[in-house]
């Protein structure tokens, strides 16, 4: 029986090619998406499911409570590096605890690298191979990591590094961290682990770099950033015992180490490691990581697209019920059941869905480059790579699309009646009310395409507002230049040397780029402190951005240890700390509230976007604090190529030994619009293609039975002396009249779910008449187009082609 099912599946097919060309095509496209969102979850799925203990590591996460006791924002991976040796130390249930902290090397992020430190990489226990089976090509695991000033590097490292096979005994220098002996190489394994590393270095190096100062101390209990705990517990051991102790740990020790109540809340809770990608998003991630919120968007997208080819299936399948009802007679009369009519259409939709997937496959190929070239797809270094189980998923998948498109055609066309199909009474019978399910399901797809379409509209428009915005400060013939530890005063005194610099100022990080320090200050001890974002700038900052003074004075020249005891606060800093002018705010104190420092405010600037704008101008504040300066800002004239010779040449004389990292400084600042906001429209834009494509293609299908089946009726009009202009509009019209129902139901649900994210955004665009008739056009004449196609065909065929038999 199943073999006739196929046979017949595939001669049904063959005999009816266009629209098995139309439904192939249309599921073929919409297949691709899925499988290639398909690959990049279950690429996710495979992270550290490597480990045969991945049921017992646990990472510790930080949550910020409110004085209520509600979260006061999105979590933290990281937490205060004393709870692993404390946790270890005084409490049962813990088999091993490992620290990893960030500060060797760069981090995971490419974006932020230092180009002249060649690894990425973290300090750690020495457990922490054998915790997470990082198992040694060369060296010894047990030793590896017990001795300062040891490190372990991956393969990969080692290849990049060092000519020779096995490099253990090498000494490798990471910047002004000191020299560091290679003691091993990590075995190359086909696993992924959400932890991404080049090099591990010891923990006991921490120790000596602290009392150098080169790094800050990581016995502070209200730091709990600076790096991540990793817990592996015992078989028998609660979770929530562990959690348990976690918060008596930090309420105890805060507490101890100063007054709870000036204190921000914390608590902590554990995250199984298998539970990070997907997962939820969590601040200062240690490697890249897939959160949920990304897999429900693109799952929605794919679903949408989806839906609207097995619309097209559904759509083509009952208007051809006509010329199937026969059959499905003549087969009830010789004794088929329903359930075996039922079997028949489905076994056909399953045929499909596997001629699709095979052609899906291959536009596959053509949009994997495309999915791994989307910036933030980069940024979190993803990958879409095949195994067998991911292409049984495949097969899986294209057969249930099959049974999903095909179930309901099968269970309206199982139905027919014998008797009246034979009867030639199939003509009367009503599948649902006058509308239609067919013109229904047109009036779907055209309704989201163009929801797409103005979506895709309105967020390229969001984008050329960020990008053409003014941000309160000029950022026209700028360079910035990384210090990455270099010293920026020998820098900053050599640039003075050129004609064409202008102005250069030191600074903590490019204003409105995302970044920026933050920390707690109150006007007195015993009030409530404020959250303010705060950059470290040099005297002459404020010229170098046109940035202007509304009251107060600037940082001195030449007086570093008097200026870091002054601060800059803008407009906004002045209403939230209740001073009654930017005048009045001069001369008053501030307490930080981290190293509870009292800091005297000299000026007040004029506000200014020194954060993306996406969020409105908040409490700001400029500090000096050569110690914190991480960029130069270069104002010049003349060309871009000019100065940034200019800045070559006058690094290469103080830094010879070191790489310099560069850029516009406009660059800098568009880079986080471009990097989110342009890959959502590349998204939405290819989404909204893809829809449009599929609608026109059940159009076409629609319009192509439509007329065939009225080709008599337009000879017998055209005979009696009806014009083509008038068929031409009698066969559109109602196709028409579909368009324009769609059109009124997708413009206010554009609106309602566009608004949705407009309304969290600070410096918004509108929808506006502009916008809807741009996407209505487009959604308008694609429509016609496709109608016309098959209306004007009709209508100037020539009668006696169609008459002759009659």
């Amino acid at each position: 029986m199943i073999k006739n099912y196929i046979l017949v599946a595939f001669r049904s097919l063959k005999r009816n090619r266009f629209f098995s060309v139309i439904n192939i095509f249309g599921l073929a496209i919409s297949m691709s998406i899925c499988l290639g969102i398909i690959m990049l979850v279950a690429d996710q799925l495979t992270y550290d499911r490597y480990n045969t203990k991945r049921d017992r590591i646990y990472r510790v996460i930080t949550r910020n409570l409110n004085p209520d006791g509600s979260p006061s924002g999105n979590d933290y991976a990281t937490s205060p590096l004393p709870l692993a040796k404390t946790l270890a130390d005084k409490y049962a249930g813990i088999e091993d605890a490992v620290r990893i902290r960030r500060g060797f090397g760069n981090p995971w992020i490419e974006f932020e690298q230092n180009v002249n430190i060649p690894l990425a990489g973290f300090f750690a226990d020495p457990k922490i191979l054998d915790v997470f089976e990082y198992e040694l090509e060369y060296g010894d695991a047990t030793t590896a990591l017990m001795e300062p000033y040891s490190v372990v590097l991956t393969k990969k490292a080692a290849r990049k590094l060092f000519k020779q096979e096995n490099p253990v005994g090498e000494v490798i220098k990471v910047g002004k961290l000191g020299e560091y002996k290679v003691t091993g190489v990590i075995k190359e394994k086909l696993f992924k682990s959400h932890i991404v590393f080049e090099a591990l270095a010891s923990y006991a190096t921490v120790e000596s770099l602290e009392a150098n100062n080169t790094i800050g101390k990581d016995d502070n209990w209200d730091n709990y950033t600076a790096g991540w705990v990793y817990l592996l517990l015992n078989n028998k051991t609660s979770i929530n015992e562990i959690e348990g102790h976690l918060n008596e740990i930090t309420k105890k020790y805060r507490t101890d180490d100063g007054s709870a109540s000036e204190k921000q809340v914390l608590q902590h809770y554990l995250q199984n490691i298998c539970d990070v990608t997907p997962g939820p998003f969590i601040n200062n991630p240690i490697g890249p990581f897939m959160p949920l919120i990304f897999v429900y968007f693109f799952g929605g997208l794919a679903l949408i697209v989806m839906l609207t080819s097995c619309f097209n299936y559904t759509n083509l399948s009952i208007a051809r019920s006509l010329t199937r009802a026969r059959e499905i007679g003549v087969r009830k009369v010789n004794g088929a059941s329903r359930f075996q009519i039922f079997g028949q259409f489905i076994a056909e939709a399953i045929a499909l869905s596997l001629i699709a997937l095979l052609a899906s496959l291959v536009l596959l190929v053509l949009v994997k480059p495309f999915l791994i070239n989307l910036k933030f797809a980069q940024v979190l270094r993803w990958d879409l790579e095949g195994n067998f189980y991911v292409y049984m998923l495949f097969l899986i998948f294209s057969v249930v699309v099959g049974i999903l498109a095909g179930f309901f055609p099968a269970a309206i066309l199982s139905k027919f009646q014998p008797v009246k199909v034979l009867k030639n009474a199939v003509g009367r019978l009503k599948l649902f009310s006058r509308l239609g399910l067919r013109k229904t399901l047109l009036v779907v797809q055209f309704s989201l395409s163009l929801i797409f379409i103005i979506s895709v509209v309105l967020l390229y428009n969001q984008l050329m507002l960020f990008i053409k915005a003014d941000h309160g400060f000029d950022m026209q013939n700028r360079i910035v230049a990384r210090l990455n530890d270099a010293s920026y005063q020998l820098l900053k005194n050599e640039l003075k040397q050129y004609s064409n610099i202008e102005n250069v100022a030191a600074a903590s990080h490019v204003p409105a780029s995302g970044v920026t320090y933050g920390d707690m200050f109150k006007r007195e001890i015993s009030e409530a402190s404020i959250n303010m974002s705060y950059y470290s700038v040099d005297e002459h900052y404020l010229s170098n951005l046109n940035l202007s003074l509304i009251a107060g004075e600037n940082f001195k020249e030449l007086a570093e240890e008097t200026n870091k005891d002054y601060i800059l606060i803008n407009e906004s800093s002045v209403k939230a700390f209740h001073f009654s002018s930017a005048h009045d705010a001069v001369g008053k104190y501030l307490f930080n509230e981290s190293d509870s420092s009292k800091l005297t405010i000299i000026g007040v600037v004029k506000d200014y976007n020194h954060q993306i704008l996406m969020s409105k101008i908040n409490p700001m504040a400029l500090r000096y604090n050569p110690e914190q300066y991480h960029i130069i800002q270069i104002k010049y004239n003349g060309s871009y190529e000019q100065a940034a010779k200019a800045l070559e040449a006058a690094w290469q004389k103080v830094n010879p030994t070191l790489k310099i990292d560069y850029n516009a400084f406009k660059e800098e600042i568009q880079f986080f619009y471009k990097t989110v906001f342009s890959d959502f429209v590349s998204i939405i834009g290819v989404i909204s293609m893809l829809a449009i494509i599929i609608s026109c293609l059940g159009l076409l299908g629609m319009a192509t039975y439509t007329t065939e089946t009225r080709l008599k009726e337009i000879s017998i009009r055209k005979v009696l002396g009806s014009g083509d202009s008038a068929l031409v509009f009698l066969l559109s019209k109602g196709f028409i009249l579909l368009l324009v129902i769609a059109i009124t139901i997708a413009v206010p649900v554009a609106w309602m779910i566009n608004n949705l994210w407009l309304q969290h955004i600070a410096y918004r665009t509108q929808i506006d008449f502009s916008v809807i008739a741009t996407s209505v056009s487009i959604v308008v004449i694609l429509g016609c187009v496709t109608i016309a196609s098959q209306t004007w065909r009709a209508a100037y065929a020539n009668p006696v082609d169609n008459l002759r038999n009659e």
